[in-house]
């Protein structure tokens, strides 16, 4: 190869003037290499705590951009961190490769092929590195020193760029260039940082950056798995509050007599087995940020203590005659739709408009195009790293499956998914590369779009249901949506009637969300009315 000539970096300086985005720059820089090296595959990935999070790719899956390298586990990839110049590895190099199986012709173990990796350095310290790899072994052997150098310092150029832009422009289009600056401490809780590049989510994501920085009490809503709490931790780490403490309260675990204590605080002899003084949630918070879980669950009487807090930033312990100002930001988060609480008198309606200011809605994952297969490579670098296993991948037909599914049970679901589908396909192979397939993922039905035909499917498939007494399919000559709703009552009102009218239970036997159903029955008109009968 001949070294880069100059109107080749002309033109690459021009390509980088002219991009606006961090995505566009990552686009052009690879193009620009893979013109100029013969390659296979080109990863630019940078460094974030001891662990390469790939940028952009060209060769391989795209679910590698969902993975987190981390450097201990990954020789080859620490041998370039460790270097300052680039370095290139013998075709008969023993040292796994972390791309095994990632490239779309080459299934399982990557044969003899030529590798090479550049560190890139900026202010005398390593923010990332390009990785090479070429089929034709030996590739990579005679291009000239100097060539590789400017290839490396045009690479960390663009990557600095980019960080710096992360850092200044919060509304980057990139997904890299909006992902949360999440502490460590988040990172190793929640196992995971905000992953997506669907509209929804770069929607989600500008909004947190927008609010992030203000002192506004936020409330969170979405359906059970969709992943609020993470979403807690990314508002309270990119807010001017990140160096105080965030305290959590899961108010749906709290009974209703400990409330205020648990809040509060309270002192010694307040009440019964109060035999020391106790510093309440609220005052392990100053300075910080709490996060009010589950806020739906809290009970009426606690939900009045609660809003005098919020409205005077001033706390009263159970037992103590004084108040103590606290300076607290509250973000609450709840699966209910709070706004029919209220109107149905199960939650305050002045706390309601305290706590909203501003709200932030978590899309459900069915409605994150595109998402899936990253989170899915996310998951399996996860999960490969927990289980010990030195290659952990996703076939098509699998990606295809999980794309397909409606995931009620949300990001959370996925990864469970993922975690049994990653045992499963290891008990069944003894290679070192393990591939989940589509057989491996269990029984998820895909998403249909007409609600009759998916009900009268599974009806026919449940043996409880069969008997026409049960249940009886609708005269569809009132027409589709009628038919609809008038057997989705029929099931809510047998499944309500088969558990006692409790709502829980008939939710999972319909294999719904709680909250859901009752919104559902709600609007259908069904309702549950017990009786306290006096002989």
């Amino acid at each position: 190869m001949s070294p880069l000539s100059h109107s080749a970096l002309l033109q690459l300086a021009v390509d980088m003037a002219n991009s606006v985005t961090a995505s566009d720059r990552f686009e052009r820089l690879l193009n620009t290499v893979r013109s100029h090296i013969q390659c296979d595959a080109v990863v630019l990935l940078r460094l974030q705590g001891g662990v390469l999070k790939p940028l952009a790719q060209k060769g391989l899956h795209r679910e590698i951009l969902g993975r987190r390298f981390v450097l201990a586990e990954h020789p080859r990839l620490d041998t370039i961190y460790s270097s300052t110049v680039p370095v290139r590895f013998s075709a008969d190099c023993d040292l796994p490769d972390p791309y095994d199986g990632m490239l779309p012709e080459h299934e399982g173990d990557l044969p003899i092929h030529a590798c090479m990796g550049l560190p890139l350095l900026a202010d005398d310290r390593i923010i990332g590195v390009l990785t090479m790899d070429s089929m034709l072994p030996g590739a990579f052997d005679d291009i000239p020193g100097r060539s590789l150098e400017l290839i490396a310092a045009m690479s960390a150029a663009t990557l600095k760029t980019a960080v710096l832009l992360e850092r200044l422009e919060h509304h980057s289009q990139h997904v890299e260039s909006v992902v949360a600056e999440l502490t460590q401490e988040a990172l190793n809780k929640d196992g995971g940082e905000l992953i997506g590049d669907s509209p929804v989510m770069q929607k989600l994501q500008r909004e947190i950056s927008l609010v992030a920085p203000s002192d506004y009490a936020i409330l969170i809503e979405g359906e059970t798995g969709v992943g609020k709490e993470l979403i807690a931790r990314t508002l309270h780490s990119r807010s001017n509050r990140s160096q105080g403490p965030l305290v959590y309260v899961n108010c749906a675990a709290i009974p209703e007599n400990l409330v205020e204590s648990e809040l509060f605080g309270h002192v010694k002899g307040a009440f019964t087995g109060a035999d020391r003084n106790r510093v309440g949630k609220f005052s392990l918070a100053d300075g910080g940020t709490l996060f009010l879980d589950e806020i739906g669950e809290l009970p009426l009487a606690a939900q009045s203590k609660l809003l005098r807090a919020l409205q005077s930033q001033e706390i009263q312990p159970v037992g103590q005659d004084s108040v103590a100002h606290v300076d607290v930001r509250v973000l609450a988060a709840t699966n209910r739709v709070l706004e029919e609480e209220v109107a149905e008198q199960r939650f305050r309606a002045d706390l309601y408009h305290r706590l909203n200011v501003y709200p932030v809605k978590v899309p459900p994952l069915r409605d994150r195009q595109g998402d899936v297969a990253l989170l899915a490579g996310y998951f399996c670098e996860a999960t490969r790293r927990k289980l010990g296993m030195r290659q952990l991948l996703l076939a098509e037909d699998a990606v295809q499956r999980l794309d397909a599914y409606s995931w009620p049970g949300n990001v959370r679901e996925l990864e469970h998914v993922i975690s049994r589908a990653a045992l499963t396909a290891r008990a069944g192979t003894s290679a070192t590369i393990v591939q989940v397939r589509a057989e491996h993922l269990g029984l998820l039905v895909p998403a249909v779009t007409e609600p009759v035909t998916e009900l009268a499917a599974e009806l026919a498939e449940d043996d409880s249901v069969r008997d026409d007494s049960t249940v009886r399919l609708p005269d569809t000559g009132a027409g589709l949506k009628a038919a609809t709703e008038a057997f989705q009552k029929q099931l809510i009102v047998t499944a309500l009637q088969a558990n006692d009218g409790n709502w829980a239970a008939a939710a999972r036997e319909l294999k719904t969300d709680r909250a859901n159903l009752v919104r559902l029955a709600k609007r259908l008109e069904v309702e549950v009315v017990r009786e306290i009968v006096s002989r």
